[in-house]
């Protein structure tokens, strides 16, 4: 056993990797959690079916990150193969779903987080939950609260996994942000991510919301790569679901710098608008309601042209099959930040090392959601937390230890 004393702060996925990468080469490691128990993000992402990773070329899954290039080496030293590999290990077998999505055979976070839980503890890896952390004493020290006082815990090196500011009755509260930046650490301000956007509804619409739009397509202004093949549900507040968390960037970037923003959808990505004029005008004998039917624009698609489109062009089937190619909708705000899937921003590329420690705190690391990136959901939100998660340990390693990087 290493004699170093390595703390880390934050039991979630970047947390416990970066645990097992340590207790691994026999590092001395206490994981302190402000929560009474450990990976509660982690078990919420799985509460629908817990979406571990990707399977698509690495080098298409990177371009999925704002930060691909630095987080490139960090997610080719635990790639996905490498995840189902780690998973496999704790006795947990995964499948790839229908859109490449990876998911344990069980499909529930639960059974792995415990297998995983067993294993670090087997290693004598230490947690220790409602320990809230404060910042640092004046001799550099950890200060936490724990309910009943505050202590204080010193550490060879240790190991930040705060998270973002999202779900912050999850333990992500973004509380760190203040303490770094009074340490000279820079820190992109925290945004919401993967989340809903703000539409204003007549009461018109009100009997179609909370239903989804199926097999569609969606665009921003002149963000040229469509999302296809996916769906969104009106809401009372507007709009949300997979198309839109996947357009949040630049849906996000167009409402902060112009205070609006336009999200376009193809209601019916599968035909032409020549061929949907031609089922327009072919069924025009029939009523308003069953011409529309007829050509795909039934229940709630059929709400939304309606409640966009000018009346005075509902019989006009070229208005309405522009309209049903490129559904405009105007957006005017986002969702707070404690209500969205995940965060930008954070931690700055030039605030650490090519370790992940920081140049103003030296012997603290970084990892997880806490980093400036962003990217959509589909498993590429809890690789980069693994993977960053391991990049860190491994930074200790070499810091401290100056042993080979650890493979899982």
């Amino acid at each position: 056993m290493n004699h170093k004393h390595i703390v880390i702060i934050g039991a979630g996925a970047a947390g416990l990797m970066a645990a097992d990468v340590l207790s691994a080469a026999g590092i001395s490691v206490d994981v302190y959690e402000s929560k009474p128990s450990v990976g509660r993000k982690f078990l919420m992402a799985g509460k629908g079916g817990l979406n571990i990773t990707h399977s698509e070329p690495l080098d298409d899954f990177i371009r999925r990150y704002d930060q691909s290039e630095w987080l490139m080496p960090m997610i080719e030293a635990f790639n996905p193969s490498m995840i189902r590999g780690w998973m496999e290990s704790l006795g947990v077998e995964s499948f790839v779903g229908t859109s490449g999505r990876v998911f344990p055979t069980e499909m529930k976070a639960a059974p792995l987080l415990r297998r995983w839980l067993s294993s670090l503890k087997k290693r004598g890896v230490r947690v220790h939950c409602r320990h809230y952390w404060q910042g640092f004493s004046d001799e550099g020290s950890l200060r936490f609260n724990c309910g009943d006082g505050e202590i204080i815990v010193k550490a060879d090196a240790t190991i930040l996994a705060l998270g973002g500011g999202s779900w912050a009755s999850l333990g992500s509260d973004g509380a760190w942000v203040s303490v770094l930046e009074d340490n000279g650490v820079k820190v992109n301000p925290l945004l919401p991510s993967n989340c809903g956007f703000k539409a204003t509804w007549s009461p018109f619409l009100q009997p179609h919301l909370g239903k989804p739009l199926k097999n569609i397509s969606g665009w921003v202004g002149n963000h040229k790569e469509a999302i296809s093949s996916s769906e969104a549900v009106l809401t009372t507040y507007g709009i949300e679901g997979g198309l839109v968390y996947a357009l949040s960037r630049p849906l996000r970037e167009e409402i902060m710098a112009q205070g609006s923003a336009t999200l376009y959808l193809d209601l019916l990505p599968h035909i032409t608008k020549e061929q949907l004029i031609i089922r327009l005008t072919s069924s025009a004998k029939h009523s308003r309601d069953n011409t529309w039917r007829k050509a795909g624009l039934d229940g709630v698609k059929g709400a939304l042209i309606r409640e966009l489109l000018p009346k005075s062009q509902w019989n006009d089937p070229r208005s309405v099959a522009e309209w049903v190619k490129q559904c405009p909708i105007p957006l005017h705000g986002m969702q707070p930040i404690d209500e969205a899937i995940s965060t930008s921003g954070g931690v700055m590329r030039e605030s650490m090392n090519e370790n992940l420690m920081l140049h103003t705190l030296p012997n603290v690391f970084c990892a997880g959601e806490m980093l400036d990136w962003d990217a959509p959901t589909g498993g590429y939100l809890l690789t980069a937390s693994f993977a960053s998660g391991v990049f860190a340990a491994n930074g200790v390693l070499k810091t401290f230890v100056r042993g080979e990087p650890v493979e899982l």
